[in-house]
């Protein structure tokens, strides 16, 4: 049997921690940053968890 492809677009946009869960950036913080507050950027340049509506998706994209 073929071997299953890890979706490209999906592994540079999503990292998994060791206990499991699904990371991703923020958006809003690539351009147009020169009018956005400094707490902004600070806040945009954290990871969240991805929400549980598309933790499947992006589990199966990841070949998970």
């Amino acid at each position: 049997m073929p071997k299953n492809k890890t979706h490209s677009g999906a592994k540079k946009r999503f990292r998994v921690t060791g206990s499991g869960k699904i990371m991703r950036e923020r958006t809003g913080v690539r351009h147009l940053n020169e009018h956005k507050t400094s707490t902004r950027k600070r806040r945009l340049s954290s990871d969240v968890v991805v929400d549980a509506a598309d933790v499947r998706k992006a589990k199966k994209l990841l070949g998970r």
